[in-house]
């Protein structure tokens, strides 16, 4: 078990069998809109639930409204999603910053594992995350409209090792 501190401040983690466990900031706040939710798990997140989301177009329809009303040049990661089963759902993320489609992220699984929660897509607290990078899992507690004791459990695997030259 280690802490330490990231741009969100600090967290908890625990490596057991390769197994990473990273426990998120707590998300007082969901805000539910017609097509969408938004909430902020450390980074913003804008999550959607799409159909047909193997042949989705991420980069198009992700940028689209990264830079659209109300996220404008601030932007917000965008998370298309489609449901599973009742507790699994796949995801694939359009992340600021990168302004492509990432393999997975760790704080848009993270929302979209509250936001089906909050939208009851799903009851259970422990929800099973399919991304291009691999399966994820998130367990959390619903507390009153917010969440906390959030974990983000996965692999930790090099996927990329490199060396710069000056």
């Amino acid at each position: 078990t280690t802490e330490f501190i990231a741009i969100d401040g600090l967290h908890k983690a625990k490596i057991e069998d390769q197994i990473v466990q990273l426990q998120m900031q707590k998300v007082s706040k969901i805000e539910t809109f017609k097509k969408h939710l938004f909430l902020d798990t450390g980074s913003p997140h804008h999550v959607e639930l799409v159909t047909g989301l193997k042949d989705f177009e991420v980069k198009a329809n992700g940028a689209k409204i990264r830079y659209g009303q109300p996220y404008n040049e601030a932007g917000s990661n965008v998370n298309f999603v489609e449901q599973v089963s009742k507790d699994t759902f796949s995801v694939r993320t359009y992340e600021r910053g990168v302004e492509d489609e990432t393999l997975s992220c760790g704080t848009g699984v993270t929302a979209v594992a509250l936001a089906m929660h909050k939208s009851g897509k799903t009851e259970s607290k422990t929800v099973n995350l399919n991304t291009p990078g691999g399966t994820l899992k998130i367990t959390f507690n619903a507390i009153g409209d917010g969440y906390e004791d959030i974990w983000l459990i996965g692999p930790a695997l090099q996927v990329f090792k490199g060396e710069i030259e000056w």
